[in-house]
């Protein structure tokens, strides 16, 4: 099981990014921040837009040391042939193929009646510390933007109330 402030569980996988595929593991990202998010499926209707805001957004992440990974189940066949029929526009990430389905059964966002993943939104801290978790219905898109906020409110090592926003007060 999952627990918040214990080491996230360790990954192995191929992704692609600008057209290379390579293997990505949670050891690859020591000394920074890491934001995971599993999705449904490739060629569906709601994962585009994700996948589309988290690269648009990128940069935000990236100003923050934070990198971001996209994992599913879907090969990474499928993966290249739907960064390659433009839906998505530029991806500024890794999109990780799960088929054997260790990492989403690892993460706990396995729906398995569907055999796919849960929409799970995952922040490790530069130890490999989990420090955030949400998972949701996948008929609900996530919002990045809450995603950053967490995020700074996590990097600022201070108790924010709820609806904190970067530049105001903390309790602390």
């Amino acid at each position: 099981m999952l627990n918040i402030g214990k080491q996230a569980p360790e990954f192995a996988l191929e992704g692609i990014f600008n057209g290379e595929v390579k293997k990505y593991s949670l050891r690859g990202f020591t000394a920074k921040w890491l934001v995971i998010f599993f999705y449904p499926k490739d060629f569906t209707f709601i994962c585009p837009t994700e996948i589309k805001e988290f690269s648009h957004r990128n940069a935000e992440f990236e100003e923050m040391n934070v990198y971001v990974l996209g994992v599913s189940v879907d090969s990474i066949d499928s993966h290249k042939r739907w960064i390659e029929s433009g839906e998505l526009g530029t991806v500024n990430f890794p999109l990780l193929s799960d088929e054997a389905k260790t990492m989403t059964n690892g993460y706990g966002v396995m729906k398995e009646d569907e055999q796919l993943a849960l929409r799970g939104t995952f922040i490790i801290d530069p130890e490999g510390v989990m420090r955030y978790m949400l998972v949701s219905d996948n008929d609900v898109g996530r919002s990045v933007t809450e995603t950053l906020r967490v995020i700074k409110a996590l990097q600022m090592g201070k108790l924010c109330p709820v609806e904190w926003q970067p530049g105001e007060k903390t309790l602390n």
